[in-house]
């Protein structure tokens, strides 16, 4: 198969008039040539931390603290997850899912709570989705060791040495909030050498070294720290330092949209487009230790088409910054998974 338009080729995002060639999933070839298609062709996005079990509880407690929301065990979230049933977890997570691949989303890191139990109702609920979802069990060992990693909620909660090891042994992801409400937690994070860190809203000096020093890759999630309070992370001091990768993060305050989240980055922020689309893709793919987030010949064919004559984006001078800034799912015309 092949795809015409206008490729945001390699880790530039070069706009180049032309064709992706596709076999066997693969990009085998970018050929340039004119066309008269308006599409415009780049990888599908790599959403690098959400919570879609809390898909049953959209906008509850917007006026709750963070840790009135989220803070293990008794926070507004656990609560609303004790009380839901199977049916209604499973299925708020299968719509949470349609809803990102309609949205371009092809990969998402999921920090999933309920333990073993948690991780088989995702994979249930992913069943039939085409988006690839790598779980981060959370709670227990037992849940790391039939998921794709261990998601820990922060240092501050417990030490998680036990839990890093057996991650370590097992050869999976090990990913931890931290620095998030203030900086207490962030030196006993690094400690246990993450593959990532999320958040980082508030580290000081001493950590920005330590993040130097280690290159740990950093997940921000701007709109939800600004819907909990909790501040802005200082992405220029960060991206100077290691790779940051974009997030949504939890359903209850945001949609899972990186559209939504690439628009409001760039914007508050005032980041590069290209930056911010390489937080959206191939960043968190390398977080993941992901073969994609690029399209480039032998790269898998994880794709997304805009329709560059929507109303929306037609007469775009600038086609990145437009995908970037202004693009959203009416936009969307095709996701090759």
């Amino acid at each position: 198969m092949h795809l015409d338009g206008t490729v945001l080729r390699g880790p530039s995002f070069e706009p180049v008039e032309g064709r992706v060639v596709i076999d066997g999933g693969e990009i085998v070839s970018i050929e340039e040539m004119e066309t008269t298609s308006d599409d415009i062709i780049l990888p599908a996005f790599v959403n690098a931390h959400t919570h879609l079990g809390d898909s049953i509880a959209k906008e509850a407690g917007g006026d709750l603290s963070l840790e009135e929301l989220v803070a293990p065990p008794d926070g507004l979230k656990h609560r609303l997850l004790r009380e839901a049933s199977r049916d209604e977890l499973i299925e708020g997570i299968r719509r949470s899912l349609q809803f990102m691949e309609s949205t371009g989303t092809g990969t998402c890191l999921e920090f999933r709570e309920g333990g073993v139990e948690g991780v088989r109702m995702f994979r249930e609920a992913a069943e039939y989705s085409d988006l690839q979802s790598l779980i981060l069990g959370r709670e227990t060992i037992d849940a790391m060791q039939i998921a794709d990693g261990f998601g820990a909620s922060g240092a501050n909660d417990a030490d998680f040495e036990t839990e890093r090891t057996a991650t370590g042994e097992a050869g999976k992801l090990f990913g931890i909030h931290a620095g998030e409400v203030d900086s207490s937690d962030i030196n006993a994070a690094l400690d246990l050498d993450p593959e990532f860190v999320v958040h980082m809203v508030h580290p000081d000096p001493v950590h920005l070294q330590r993040i130097d020093d280690s290159e740990v890759p950093i997940v921000v999630c701007p709109r939800s720290n600004i819907v909990t309070g909790v501040g802005r992370p200082p992405i220029a001091e960060l991206a100077e330092r290691t790779t940051l990768a974009l997030g949504t993060d939890n359903v209850m305050t945001n949609s899972p949209s990186m559209f939504r989240e690439m628009a409001f980055t760039a914007k508050l922020f005032d980041l590069s487009a290209r930056d911010v689309l390489r937080m959206a893709t191939v960043n968190g793919a390398r977080i993941a230790d992901l073969d994609r987030g690029l399209v480039e010949e032998g790269r898998p064919a994880k794709l997304l088409v805009l329709d560059g004559n929507s109303d929306n984006l037609t007469g775009a001078q600038d086609i990145v910054r437009a995908v970037v800034r202004r693009a959203g799912p009416a936009d969307v015309k095709r996701l090759v998974l």
